[in-house]
């Protein structure tokens, strides 16, 4: 019942931009922390940016300043607006929802793909 469906990846020119959609269904939105992450093939899963209580923010340190995280609890939905755009980004990109409760509750989308810009 519980969904997060990622999209928005795409291939892009060295130095572009795009922003990733997650929307969320079959949990109560407002009450869960959101973050983005990225695997790419050989890498370990890593944080790129994190929404949580109170709309606070973090970053990867790789990525401050040119990405940017936000959230609309109206539509159920996460965005990660990602500019100067290169190679070194290319991952699978992935929402998470963490409710952080006792039981650890959490859920993870599929992820959408990010390539290497041409």
């Amino acid at each position: 019942q519980v969904q997060l469906v990622e999209s928005g990846g795409g291939l892009v020119q060295p130095g572009g931009s795009l922003r990733l959609s997650c929307a969320a269904s079959g949990i109560m939105f407002s009450r869960y922390d959101m973050g983005w992450y990225r695997q790419a093939p050989g890498k370990q899963r890593e944080l790129v940016a994190a929404i949580i209580s109170g709309d606070t923010t973090n970053y990867a340190d790789s990525v401050k300043g040119r990405f940017t995280i936000s959230r609309d609890n109206a539509q159920n939905t996460v965005y990660l607006q990602m500019n100067s755009l290169n190679p070194e980004n290319t991952a699978v990109y992935s929402c998470n929802a963490a409710l952080n409760d006792y039981r650890g509750t959490f859920y993870w989308g599929q992820g959408t793909q990010v390539p290497a810009p041409s």
